[in-house]
């Protein structure tokens, strides 16, 4: 089939409220019709997700994952509407879930792009306009490879774009809407922390060899 426009996934996004990606699937799955995409997205609950996601979230868990034999540890809190959804176990499965992305994902820093501050995007753009390919290119070519490159590295530190680990097919992002559409609440992972044992910590280069010889030469 042809290729689906940006213009078209617009449209079908602005009628629904659906997300870009879950907007795009539809029209592949639907050979690009938006209103058999439309009705797509209804049956799997995607429309009504998207309206729920400007509720406020303020009741939910907060989750752990130790992995690698105690080496990586995670916290997170995602947050529902009520105790009641908070107590299921669909939702706890998600945290779950999500806690262990974090373990897996060591590039991600922030939830989501929005979340990335100024300066580190600022210096992401400095970086990658002082590339040795770029050198030559004209100003504007080189601003769009640039945008690109960066948009690239920003999602490479998002947790919502990174591939599900169980279902490569999703983004987190897509898990989250489902689970939003399943248990009827806006759902949202507010933040996360994730610790690897000894980081940050200097470590002592020590020669064993050496220091035997030398206690040995004390005796």
């Amino acid at each position: 089939m042809a290729e689906i426009s940006a213009k078209v996934v617009k449209e079908l996004r602005d009628q629904t409220g659906a997300g870009m990606m879950d907007c795009k699937k539809a029209l592949k799955e639907n050979d690009g019709d938006i209103a058999k995409s439309i009705e797509w997205l209804r049956q799997k609950g995607i429309t009504s997700a998207g309206k729920k996601a400007g509720r406020v979230a303020a009741e939910g868990l907060v989750g752990s994952y130790i992995h690698t034999g105690g080496r990586v540890g995670v916290l997170v809190e995602v947050n529902c509407e009520t105790d009641f959804v908070a107590r299921r176990e669909e939702f706890q499965t998600l945290v779950r879930n999500i806690a262990m992305q974090i373990a897996a994902c060591p590039n991600v820093e922030y939830v989501t792009v929005d979340d990335i501050p100024a300066e580190i995007v600022e210096k992401e753009k400095a970086i990658e306009m002082g590339r040795d390919d770029l050198g030559n290119k004209p100003q504007n070519i080189k601003e769009k490879i640039v945008q690109g490159r960066i948009d690239k590295r920003l999602k490479e530190l998002s947790l919502m774009d990174q591939p599900f680990i169980r279902d490569q097919n999703i983004l987190v992002e897509e898990l989250v809407k489902q689970t939003i559409a399943q248990l009827g609440e806006n759902v949202q992972v507010r933040r996360f922390a994730r610790f690897v044992l000894g980081e940050g910590i200097e470590k002592v280069e020590s020669n064993f060899a050496e220091e035997v010889a030398a206690q040995m030469g004390t005796n």
